[in-house]
């Protein structure tokens, strides 16, 4: 069980990730793709192609260092490999890991035993080689390039959808019935959030906040770091309908959409596949919310997409035909008896 330990400083520091963090995602999805077995179902198409994927552009030494790094079921991966700035994109996160101050890298790598695993990886940066930071940052950004890029707006989606519904807990009945939300995961004991943790241990947070990560990847139990003294984060698994399928194995062309409605609103009818207010949907595109409720518009016109009112704000989500036109299939017609 993990105890993380607030104040009244930190009840107004409680935080919810604007974007998946691509760093985390990384490392959660390799988590997936080495599991044991079938694996997790819900991930067992993803897995498929990125296996695939990984074969055909020689990824799989890169698979593996990550791996290495941070194996499935370990009791403790390095906290350099999620660094704090990777909230602003995987070119800021991978910057700040390679900028892994040298008495950080020689504590945690001890702590994980990297030098059982990576003998040559540790002595070298022990001996003050930069290099192997480098191979490893090239190795995620091709791994991540080739299996998690393909589907993050999925990706995105899934965590708007998690985060959307706690934001609107958030403003209407304050952080209480936030991490209360958090169930069964967590368990919000004020001034205690016990969470679901393989290892037993407490965190006192002190007046910094806790920034909760919701994530695509993270399967059953939420993660934290180990460093007390990094930025206090929560890491937790957001719901996933059972059928999910990756965009990349999907039979639905993305570029017959796009010539069919133009790239933009193709983009938004697919982003649209996770309900979402109009101003989630305009940061997941990068638009502006007038340019998200003009194309959202135009898409209800047509009967591709509907708007409802929730509280103070209104969602938009996909009608069946706009589903159907997203994944190129259509539902099977039920025939009156």
């Amino acid at each position: 069980m993990l105890r993380i330990h607030f104040d009244d400083r930190d009840i107004a520091r409680v935080q919810i990730a604007a974007e998946p963090d691509p760093l985390w995602e990384t490392m959660l999805a390799m988590h997936q793709l080495a599991a044991a077995g079938r694996g997790v179902p819900v991930y067992a198409a993803w897995r498929a192609r990125a296996r695939v994927e990984l074969a055909e552009r020689g990824l799989h030494r890169h698979a593996r260092l990550i791996l290495a790094l941070a194996p499935p079921g370990a009791r403790y991966c390095p906290d350099f490999l999620t660094p704090d700035e990777a909230r602003d994109g995987l070119t800021a996160g991978l910057a700040a890991l390679c900028d892994t101050p040298a008495a950080r890298l020689t504590a945690e790598s001890s702590r994980a035993a990297l030098s059982s695993r990576l003998p040559r990886w540790t002595a070298a940066l022990a001996a003050g080689n930069r290099r192997p930071l480098d191979e490893l940052a090239t190795s995620i950004r091709e791994v991540y390039g080739a299996v998690i890029a393909p589907d993050w707006t999925e990706v995105t989606a899934a965590v708007d959808v998690d985060r959307a519904a706690r934001t609107r807990d958030l403003c209407r009945a304050g952080v209480d019935v936030l991490l209360n939300s958090l169930r069964p995961m967590a368990r919000w004991e004020p001034p205690v959030l016990h969470v679901d943790y393989p290892a037993d241990r407490d965190v006192w947070l002190r007046g910094r906040g806790l920034r909760l990560i919701p994530s695509h990847f993270c399967w059953r139990r939420p993660i934290a770091l180990a460093d007390p003294c990094l930025p206090p984060v929560l890491v937790y698994p957001v719901e996933h309908a059972p059928s999910w399928v990756p965009a990349a194995s999907r039979t639905g062309r993305p570029q017959a959409l796009s010539a069919l409605l133009g790239r933009t609103r193709a983009r938004v009818l697919a982003a649209l596949d996770a309900p979402a207010t109009t101003g989630e949907l305009a940061r997941r595109l990068s638009v502006s919310a007038p340019s998200a409720s003009e194309h959202v518009s135009a898409l209800r016109e047509a009967d591709l997409a509907r708007s409802r009112r929730d509280g103070g704000c209104v969602v938009h989500a996909l009608t069946p035909l706009g589903a159907a036109l997203l994944h190129g299939d259509l539902a099977p017609v039920r025939v009156p008896r």
